[in-house]
């Protein structure tokens, strides 16, 4: 199983070279430098043995090439190089050489020294097919299912934390991926993504479609050997947009219980420089009590939230041509622990940014947002 994938864009490769000499392509990618400073409560400082204070940077250099093999048929690539300096770490910053739990060929090579991380690695790397009923895709892919802002139940593919500041891609699913286009506004997706474990392979579909102006979708399969079933939808509300998503595991081995997953949100252009919207997130895979939280298997990253309900409020404000301010809320409603977050985006050229923001996390000891540390940042972008 491990071979699949190299065997597969081996074939690929040897083909275009046999019936092509010189393919097309395209090349762009980007930098990115951040500087970070983080804030630790006492109790963890001790607790990790580092200081209150943590001076952190990540510089990232992101390559995705793009080679045209035939007609329909291309290659995409996206490789990244990742280096991050400090003095102190905590397990909710840091560099992994491990694979995801959707990746079945570890592609990252990474070194370290006392004061650094050195990380490379391949995010994306798949074949693509086209056809007049739809395509297929091959390889490591980013597979987006759902609706949500903030939180998607139904992405059960490449899901990012939302206190999450400095990552901007999912991360790569290795996969087989087929879409069937059905008519306007409707195709039928099937996925499968294999396991070193053939047996605990994942699978599902999502049909998709637009009816009245809505777009609705039903998706279901078997993940992490249990069976799950859900949809999601995405419209107008007058002058406002709604959407919302759900997803229901069905009860699993070993005495799992099945629970339900999803969220409701709204937004509305208030006028042409100010926009908002909230999201409201059931988990039910979470706890009520902080003493049964699962924060191991937050820090895995198998889980993105360890409670049961959650309110998120989002507003951006384009104070000038060049600048974007975006203030965000997110708020455990069951232990009261909270995340304040600003961001300004600022525009220096066609193709360079200068960012700047922070996050503040407010909860009791041991509360769910009490174990982030607060941050300072900027981030430089160049596109090429």
């Amino acid at each position: 199983m491990k071979n699949f994938f190299a065997l597969i864009f081996t074939l690929i490769v040897v083909s275009n070279i046999t019936s092509f000499a010189q393919p097309d392509y395209d090349f762009e990618g980007y930098f990115q430098n951040l500087p970070v400073v983080q804030f630790i409560p006492s109790e963890l400082s001790n607790l990790y043995g580092v200081s209150k204070t943590l001076e952190l940077n990540l510089a990232r250099v992101r390559l995705k090439p793009v080679i045209y093999l035939w007609e329909n048929g291309r290659l995409n690539i996206a490789a990244e190089s990742d280096i991050l300096l400090y003095k102190n770490l905590t397990g909710f910053f840091n560099l992994t050489d491990e694979k995801t739990n959707r990746q079945i060929v570890k592609l990252k090579w990474q070194s370290k020294g006392k004061n650094y991380s050195f990380l490379n690695f391949i995010d994306r790397f798949y074949f693509r097919q086209g056809f007049d009923w739809g395509n297929i895709t091959i390889g490591r892919q980013r597979i987006s299912w759902g609706t949500g802002r903030i939180w998607n139940p139904t992405d059960l593919f490449n899901p990012i934390n939302p206190t999450t500041f400095y990552k901007i891609e999912k991360d790569g699913a290795d996969a087989i991926s087929t879409k069937i286009t059905l008519g306007n506004f409707t195709d039928l997706n099937f996925v499968f993504n294999p396991q070193t474990d053939f047996s605990q392979s994942n699978y599902g579909f999502r049909f998709r479609t637009n009816i009245f102006e809505y777009d609705f979708s039903i998706m279901g399969g078997r993940f992490d050997g249990r069976n799950v079933l859900g949809g999601d939808f995405a419209g107008n509300l007058y002058e406002a947009g709604i959407r919302g998503e759900g997803i229901y595991y069905k009860p699993g081995q070993n005495n799992e219980k099945g629970f339900l997953k999803f969220i409701l949100g709204i937004d509305y252009q208030f006028t042409s420089k100010f926009y908002a919207l909230a999201e409201y997130h059931y988990n039910g895979e979470g706890k009520l009590k902080k003493t049964d939280y699962e924060l191991q298997r937050l820090m895995k990253g198998e889980i993105l939230n360890l409670s049961k309900s959650y309110l998120a409020v989002s507003a951006m404000y384009n104070a000038t041509p060049l600048l974007n301010l975006t203030f965000t809320n997110i708020n455990n409603l069951v232990d009261g622990s909270s995340l304040f977050g600003f961001r300004g985006d600022y525009s220096l050229s066609e193709n360079s940014y200068l960012d700047f923001g922070a996050q503040y996390f407010l909860g009791e000891k041991f509360s769910e947002y009490w174990y982030y540390p607060s941050s300072l940042y900027l981030l430089f972008e160049y596109y090429f």
